[in-house]
């Protein structure tokens, strides 16, 4: 039996981080740096101890290892240490002259405080680690609990992160339901959980009880969507790709695919070519695993789930099929002639099992929107009314056209799903956010008194006439016709960037010109600028 932290333990450690934050120690950008640093060193230094955690739990490949646990991370550290000064610095909002430049209005990044991340048992190093980059770039005190089902990845987290990162504001602590459980009843200031729908509801429950924010990264029965104009061998090796990489135990897999009629024969014959090719000619019977390169489900139970699933499906099995629950082997497997109430259909399979469901691109939009939002839909498609009516009769956390996985990994751009998929983003400057608040401060200047005095009681009518609205740039009569609906183009957006700058100079040449003329000036220059200001208002449309 697995030594898990004890509550006296998890005691000390929760008391430790709270009292390491209310010193300010995490707030310093030098210090994050630096956590940042050694984090990278500890995927450096570890690589081969990585690959070994992970073939233990999972019997993952060591490509699929070195691209998901060991790459991405330390891209993601690089990343945050190349922009973390521009994400941390405070923000300048378009509050007009008077509030933004005389009394300096701004937008402050402030940490959340302590945090609390449970990780998953699928990707167990990487997404505890990710989102811990984004917590120590942000200045958070970080909670760790990696996943119990993948206990070599904990054993190495557990001992490797006190061996590198300031364990006054990083601890771990392991343990499995109960463990969790009890950590989940204490307060935290931010709470981020990457793990199923079904737990995400108990975390999010949990947290409610002290409003704790929470980012929950869960999942969903992400579909594909092959329609009549795809290139269908290109669809079908990329969904086969996806159900491969981790045997298809990725919240972001290929969950099942919905294949317009006049290629879904075709579809399934390619595809059964793709898994065949992938595992190695001749080890798709179930007798190999692709010469040791195909994933293992991650325990028995996982590996019962399954097998009761394709037990009970009313489809036919047209490729695979074939399992060894000693090795907890499942042969990646392809599911015709079935419906959408199908067993395999009841949940998010989180297998290698490919449901096919013969549907045009419609009537998949039509199913997809009857069900809970997914967090990835993957469309193959050559044509672009095709990809517009899927985006507008569709919800999803992502969508990917012609590929899979890839929405999720393209900087600057926020990852997360919406409803029972998850709540919040994170990536990038997103993940920075994410355990970051935004504090607005405004700092007025105190002859400012003089200008918003009208605001003290007793209230006069002249008072209510200030607060009036300039007259509305719309009439009563407008119709739906009458609306102008359209992106600026680049142009005109670059264009308007420049008569802002130039307004906004302006502005400040009149100030200028009013003292000039009380000091005896010309009144000429006070007429040219104000000309140049009213014909820079009427160009912004303002």
């Amino acid at each position: 039996m697995a030594m898990y932290s004890t509550p006296a333990q998890v005691e000390a450690d929760y008391t430790t981080l709270f009292k390491t934050f209310s010193t300010g120690k995490t707030k310093n950008i030098a210090w994050r740096k630096l956590q940042l640093k050694r984090l990278w060193y500890l995927i450096n230094d570890n690589q081969d101890d990585i690959i070994s955690a992970l073939r233990a739990d999972l019997n993952r490949p060591v490509f699929e290892t070195f691209a998901s646990e060991i790459r991405s991370v330390k891209d993601h550290i690089l990343e945050y240490l190349d922009r973390i000064d521009e994400w941390a610095a405070d923000e300048i909002p378009n509050a007009g002259f008077l509030f933004t430049r005389l009394a300096g209005a701004r937008i402050r990044k402030e940490p959340l405080g302590v945090t609390l991340i449970i990780g998953p048992w699928n990707y167990p190093i990487s997404l505890i680690l990710q989102p811990l980059i984004a917590a120590i770039a942000a200045g958070c005190c970080a909670l760790i609990k990696p996943s119990e089902v993948a206990p070599a990845s904990e054993q190495f987290l557990a001992a490797q992160i006190p061996r590198y990162l300031d364990t006054d504001a990083v601890r771990v602590v392991t343990g499995g339901i109960e463990e969790t459980t009890r950590l989940l009843e204490k307060r935290y200031d931010h709470i981020f959980f990457t793990g199923s729908t079904k737990v995400g509801k108990v975390v999010q429950a949990a947290a409610a009880k002290h409003l704790t924010p929470t980012v929950l990264e869960l999942g969903g029965q992400g579909p594909s969507i092959v329609t009549d104009t795809a290139d269908v061998d290109m669809a079908a090796k990329r969904c086969a790709y996806a159900k491969f990489v981790n045997a298809g135990q990725i919240c972001l897999s290929v969950n099942h695919a919905f294949v317009d009629p006049k290629v879904y024969d075709e579809f399934l014959e390619r595809t059964a070519y793709w898994f065949e090719a992938f595992l190695g000619k001749g080890k798709g019977s179930g007798e190999g695993d692709g010469n040791g390169e195909f994933c293992r489900i991650v325990n028995e139970r996982n590996w019962e789930r399954l097998t009761e699933l394709l037990g009970r499906t009313k489809g036919r099995i047209v490729y695979g099929g074939k399992n060894n629950r000693e090795r907890k082997y499942i042969q990646p497997t392809i599911i015709s002639e079935l419906t959408s109430t199908d067993s395999l259909m009841s949940e998010e399979l989180f297998g290698p099992y490919l449901p096919v469901i013969k549907a045009s691109y419609q009537e998949a939009c039509r199913i997809i929107s009857t069900g809970e939002h997914p967090l990835a839909i993957y469309l193959f498609t050559r044509s672009t009314s095709q990809i517009s009516y899927v985006l507008n009769n569709t919800t999803s956390g992502g969508l990917t056209v012609n590929d899979v996985f890839l929405h999720a990994s393209i900087r600057n751009t926020p990852f997360g799903g919406v409803g029972h998929s998850g709540t919040g983003y994170y990536h990038g400057k997103y993940g920075f956010l994410a355990f970051s608040q935004l504090r607005a401060v405004v700092h007025p200047p105190s002859w400012l008194e003089r200008v918003v005095s009208f605001r003290y009681p007793p209230y006069t009518a002249n008072a209510i006439r200030k607060l009036e609205l300039r007259k509305v740039p719309f009439s009563r009569e407008e119709r739906i016709e009458d609306q102008s609906v359209g992106k600026m183009s680049r142009g005109l957006q670059v264009l308007r960037w420049w008569l802002g700058r130039l307004g906004r100079i302006a502005t400040i040449a009149l100030l200028l010109a009013l003292i000039d003329k009380r000091m005896g000036g010309q009144p000429w220059i006070l007429q040219v600028l104000v000309d140049f200001v009213a014909k820079s208002r009427q160009t912004l449309g303002q």
